[in-house]
């Protein structure tokens, strides 16, 4: 995010993570820093703070203790340091946290998201699947992603009758071998 009250702020903290031998690209419409093709860092500046953001900030040792989450219990790896006045900026303190990314990151040390392929199908569901069996056999075709899709649409829905609606309405799609949202991401 481009905010213009910033522009010294940001403009200081990618002076200091330029010094290194991070590429800078863009992503998302901003600039991300890269190393082996390894998102490290990026900058941005909000309403009331600028912040540099250390994509797998969980594994810095973050001895200052300034590193934030931005959601708690959703955002996993992605740590920012939040700079509400410049005078809060201490070049050699973001050095150390930007070189410390940089060798985690040719360490290996990333985060990576667990795989869980493992789907619960709802009774209605498999009750659906006993009446067809074309169904079924398409439906465990689909990839897991497909699948999870699916049986988030049903279960989102309070109503059983509702839930019916949905199974009756996605059996086309499935017997097509499509996703819920495959439509939209052509």
């Amino acid at each position: 995010m481009k905010n213009e009250a910033w522009n010294a702020e940001v403009d200081l903290l990618k002076s200091i993570i330029e010094e290194t031998e991070l590429e800078r690209t863009t992503k998302w419409g901003a600039d991300v820093y890269v190393i082996n093709n390894i998102n490290v860092i990026s900058v941005g500046a909000f309403k009331n703070y600028v912040s540099i953001w250390f994509y797998d900030g969980v594994f810095l040792t973050d001895p200052l203790g300034v590193l934030g989450n931005s959601q708690e219990g959703k955002t996993k790896a992605l740590r920012h340091w939040k700079f509400y006045a410049a005078k809060e900026i201490d070049v050699d303190k973001v050095r150390e946290y930007v070189l410390e990314a940089i060798q985690n990151a040719k360490m290996g040390k990333t985060w990576k998201p667990e795989k869980n392929n493992k789907v619960d199908l709802p009774a209605i569901l498999k009750d659906a699947f006993e009446k067809n069996p074309d169904f079924k056999n398409a439906f465990f075709a689909l990839t897991p992603g497909k699948q999870k899709e699916y049986i988030e649409h049903i279960t989102s829905a309070k109503r059983e009758a509702t839930q019916l609606s949905r199974i009756e309405k996605m059996q086309p799609l499935v017997l097509r071998g499509e996703g819920l949202h495959d439509k939209y991401k052509k």
